[in-house]
């Protein structure tokens, strides 16, 4: 199977169970509190559907376009824009009709799933695979920094020993989320000489680091060698070979793959000369990488114990509060994006389906799989929280205005509103679709 279709069964597999459980959050408080539900459906059915059979008073189905879910409530003028019914009185089985607590109720239940289904996969996760640290002296070579690291005192191979005054467990992944996401102060390390030092980091650190696209901050280092060539790439019209083993960039020396990316980033040639190493000989190159700074060959990790694993097991109850706490900060780290999404680099970087697919491993890998889902549960659970007409978030919006001005919106108004929402909805879908289109053609 190709790792295309790998992936894009993991994604909908994934985005499949999201969407079910979401809307069972609405489903299970409606029929609680004896609201009506007409339907209930996986994936939109647009003029027809792949699947569907009616039970009781609800139509269960599955639609064709693969853009979510929805469950239809008696007397709520939702995405489904049928206002005909509203023309009618009020009856008791009717979403309109009901208390607004128990409205609000029915409305929080899918975020509220989505949060209790990352919080629930975290802690099997831990129960089930523990997690794998690597410490200070686990980095055999050290880490490779960016540019604008460099500038407030960190080296080339420098380790990692605390943030903060406190010892980190894993000094890979994480690493990187503090310095972007979490209000940090002072980083402490040892460089390649032996001295440590306590770096003290500016409060914009990550803005400057996003700004500048030194991303991600804080590399492994490897040695590597070319493994493969794209075709009708730089590297093959230049002449590269598998095999090939890159020692210069620019006339800078490279060791690591983190060296060549941080030459290759901090030219301002167009032109790059490589030189490189083939059956003992030094060839030399000329190179005009792509846009993306790219030069189109797969990279093939000569030390493959350049990083060493712990794994660390934990009981019962510690999977429980570990994946309560994995599941804050996981929140907390997603919300922290937002400053950089919203700026114009940060906006260009938006992605939707197919960068979200790229997100899963190209092999079905169970572990990675169920991170990934809680992961877009709990983005799911925070972009519906947005207060956007046709979001879940905006009909809390309009509850909570009910229940502390004592007056309800009326059923004009919420219908012009879900409209509005829809097309901004609709415009945020095709700008996010689009970047990946773009990328896919011009990258």
């Amino acid at each position: 199977m190709s790792v295309f279709l790998i992936k894009a069964a993991q994604l909908l597999l994934s985005l499949s169970i999201l969407v079910v459980l979401h809307e069972l959050g609405h489903f299970i408080p409606a029929k609680i509190f004896k609201t009506r539900v007409e339907k209930f459906y996986l994936f939109f059915d647009v003029k027809f559907s792949l699947f569907k059979k009616k039970i009781g008073e609800t139509v269960y189905g599955i639609g064709w376009l693969p853009l979510g879910g929805y469950v239809k409530i008696s007397g709520m003028i939702d995405e489904s824009m049928d206002t005909e019914q509203m023309a009618k009185d009020p009856q008791p089985w009717e979403f309109r009709s009901k208390p607004a607590w128990q409205r609000l109720i029915i409305m929080l239940g899918g975020v509220t799933v989505n949060f209790l289904l990352a919080i629930f996969l975290f802690i099997v996760m831990l129960a089930v695979w523990g997690t794998n640290n690597a410490t200070k002296d686990g980095a055999k070579y050290g880490y490779g920094v960016t540019k604008t690291l460099e500038n407030y005192g960190f080296q080339q191979g420098d380790k990692i020993i605390s943030i903060d005054g406190t010892p980190i467990e894993d000094v890979t992944i994480p690493i990187n989320k503090y310095i972007m996401f979490r209000d940090i102060d002072n980083i402490k390390v040892e460089h390649p000489n032996g001295v440590v030092e306590e770096i003290k980091l500016p409060e914009d650190i990550g803005t400057q680091l996003f700004e500048a696209g030194d991303l991600p901050a804080l590399e492994a280092r490897y040695p590597f060698k070319v493994d493969s060539i794209e075709k009708d790439s730089p590297a093959e019209k230049s002449g590269l070979l598998p095999g090939d083993k890159i020692i210069a960039v620019n006339g800078q020396t490279v060791e690591y793959f983190s060296d060549y990316k941080y030459a290759l980033k901090n030219s301002s040639i167009e032109e790059v000369s490589l030189q490189v190493l083939r059956d003992n000989q030094k060839v030399d190159f000329v190179i005009t990488p792509n846009e993306d700074n790219t030069m189109g060959f797969f990279r093939e990790i000569t030390d493959e114990d350049y990083i060493t694993y712990n794994n660390k097991e934990y009981t019962l109850g510690e999977s429980i509060s570990g994946g309560f706490s994995q599941a804050y900060w996981e929140v907390k780290d997603y919300l922290a994006q937002f400053k950089y999404i919203f700026t114009k680099k940060g906006a260009a970087q938006i992605g939707g389906f197919a960068a979200i697919g790229k997100m899963f491993p190209p092999t079905w890998n169970w572990e990675a799989f169920w991170y990934l889902t809680a992961f877009l549960s709990i983005m799911l659970g925070v972009l519906n929280l947005l207060p956007i007409p046709a979001l879940d978030g905006g009909h809390v919006m309009f509850l909570l205005y009910e229940m502390v001005s004592g007056r309800k919106p009326g059923d004009k108004f919420m219908e012009y509103a879900q409209m509005v929402g829809f097309f901004i909805l609709i415009a945020l879908v095709l700008f996010a679709n689009g970047n990946d289109i773009y990328k896919a053609i011009f990258d």
